[in-house]
């Protein structure tokens, strides 16, 4: 058992970014000693991201830190519309109006039927969020994190992963011996390197120049009222990092355009329309990729997050995705690390997590194919004050709306994959159809559990127990896989609930719940042989 192995510490996790962080967090949650490595001196400086979505806060959530995040993003009562103009010194040309938390919040309770995520989307740059995750986790006693120690290698025998780690601004060298390496370590994956798997995919999609920056000039940046998103067919994005002071924009770069001749500043005022003062806080190139690693990791050492698939901003779904990855990844290296974890529970990260991250590539790049229609369809006439000019920012306006916004409305994508090849899920044959754009609540095996509003107001989701459990809506005894359970050292919360709206829902009369909020069985009566179904869930079946 890794149990019994003589290591330093049980998990290491090479990367202290967003999923790096959310790893170790997720790990000592669930009683694991964790040392979190990140080679940089301090959290980033690049707003690589400006969305976390509502399966990512669910997982926050479930971890109690949501709300303490939210407290540090943009105000919930602020809108999350994307507006498309010529320029912000122009013209509005079409609006996708979104509403914000509190609307989202009481729309989630109007609209009780599972097919809601818990918790909204979120609107929080990872400048912004990196921060607030490392200070939770400096409030953790199992959680030691070096900021300023390079993750340089490691080598796996039978027993453990000796790691080598290097101080930066010292060069001094220490290794470190654990019973699991998690790589967290990003788009140039070390982790992914030594383990000899590669992308697949388009490495070359696209070049974009980032400028971020301050600037009080809300009377041309908020031309157009309090927006998320401002897109330009002339290929830029303006983002509102705060609504208030902190802007991003990133600009489609021409491949014969050398980034280091660019002037951050006239490259703002050029794609807005006009000059405005400002203060750049950062500005480089940067290029988007649509790939997925071959394989997710193996033995003791597995990866999540970017390195093991990078997409285009377009859908917000890089982060997420990881923030997926980062719960199942920790609950299965804790239950390995119990004991009751069996051989397949850790080869399941590549099975379960490899499918989602092809498809959010997939999602991704079907987005990205709607802008560049936008973009073919630009015709200079937008930009005059006209009547013939009116005329073609209508016709462009009604060609945005008619292609729609799928990019921030794939609720498909976000809460609605399955784990349909898992070796730790009791399949059946019946799976629903899948959608992109809309979530239909399910409890076929592998897919996320619907959230619902029992009577009292309590949601299903705070009442799950940390580690399995089993939802009886019936008065038949759930003493068989209770036992099994119990014999195998497998820790299951047992939970009633009698209201028929819940049962509806989640369409079974006993539904077991996993760690991550994943149905891994359910039937309408005990299994025939309760063994075979904990076995199976905890990975040991042969």
């Amino acid at each position: 058992m890794i149990l019994e192995i003589a290591v330093d510490v049980p998990v290491i996790v090479a990367g202290g970014g967003p999923v790096g962080l959310a790893t170790a967090f997720e790990l000592q949650a669930r009683g694991v000693d964790v040392l979190l490595v990140e080679r940089n001196p301090s959290t980033t400086r690049h707003p690589k991201m400006d969305v976390t979505n509502g399966r990512s806060m669910e997982i926050f959530r479930r971890l109690g830190i949501a709300e303490a995040i939210r407290d540090v993003a943009v105000s919930r009562s602020n809108p999350m519309d994307v507006v498309w103009v010529t320029r912000l010194a122009e013209w509005e040309l079409a609006r996708f109006h979104y509403p914000n938390v509190d609307e989202v919040r009481a729309l989630i309770k109007e609209r009780n039927d599972g097919s809601q995520p818990l918790e909204p989307n979120m609107r929080l740059s990872q400048v912004v969020l990196e921060p607030k995750l490392k200070e939770f986790l400096e409030k953790c006693p199992r959680v030691e994190m070096r900021f300023g120690w390079a993750f340089e290698g490691f080598e796996e025998d039978d027993e453990a992963v000796t790691v080598k780690l290097r101080e930066v601004a010292s060069d001094k060298i220490e290794y470190k011996r654990c019973a699991l390496l998690a790589g967290c370590d990003g788009g140039g994956s070390l982790t992914r390197e030594q383990l000899g798997f590669s992308w697949q995919g388009n490495l070359n999609v696209a070049r974009f120049y980032m400028v971020h920056f301050h600037s009080d000039a809300t009377d041309l940046l908020q031309n157009f009222g309090i927006a998320w998103h401002y897109q330009s067919p002339l290929g830029s994005t303006l983002i509102a990092q705060d609504d208030k002071q902190i802007w991003t924009i990133h600009c489609i770069l021409p491949e014969d355009v050398d980034a280091s001749s660019i002037e951050p500043e006239r490259l703002v005022f050029e794609a807005l329309g006009r000059e405005f003062p400002i203060e750049v806080i950062q500005a480089n190139p940067w290029s988007a990729h649509l790939v997925c690693a071959n394989g997710y990791g193996h033995g003791r050492v597995w990866m999540a997050g970017d390195s093991v698939h990078q997409v285009i901003p377009t859908g917000g779904y890089g982060m997420n995705t990881g923030m997926g990855d980062a719960a199942d990844l920790a609950w299965k290296y804790a239950a390995v690390l119990e004991g009751w974890g069996g051989p397949k529970l850790l080869t399941s990260i590549d099975t379960e997590r490899r499918p989602v991250g092809e498809r959010i590539i997939e999602a991704s790049g079907t987005h990205m194919r709607t802008r560049l229609r936008i973009a073919e369809a630009y015709n200079p006439m937008i930009h005059e004050d006209s009547v013939e000019g009116a005329q073609a920012r209508a016709n462009y306006g009604k060609l945005i709306q008619d292609l729609g916004n799928l990019e921030n409305e794939a609720h498909g994508i976000e809460l609605g994959y399955r784990y349909r090849s898992s070796p730790i899920i009791c399949h059946e044959d019946d799976e629903p159809q899948w959608q992109v754009r809309s979530y239909v609540p399910s409890t076929w095996p592998g897919v996320r559990a619907p959230h619902v509003f029992l009577e009292s107001g309590t949601a299903i989701f705070d009442l799950f127990g940390p580690w399995f459990t089993l939802i009886r809506f019936t008065d038949a005894s759930p003493e068989p896989l209770l036992h099994a359970a119990s014999e195998r050292n497998v820790p299951l919360t047992l939970l009633d609930i009698k209201e028929q709206h819940v049962r509806g829902i989640y369409e079974r009369d006993f539904v077991l719940i996993r760690p991550d909020q994943h149905v891994a069985w359910r039937g309408n009566t005990m299994p025939e042989d309760p063994f075979a179904v904990i076995d199976r869930i905890r990975g040991a079946t042969e």
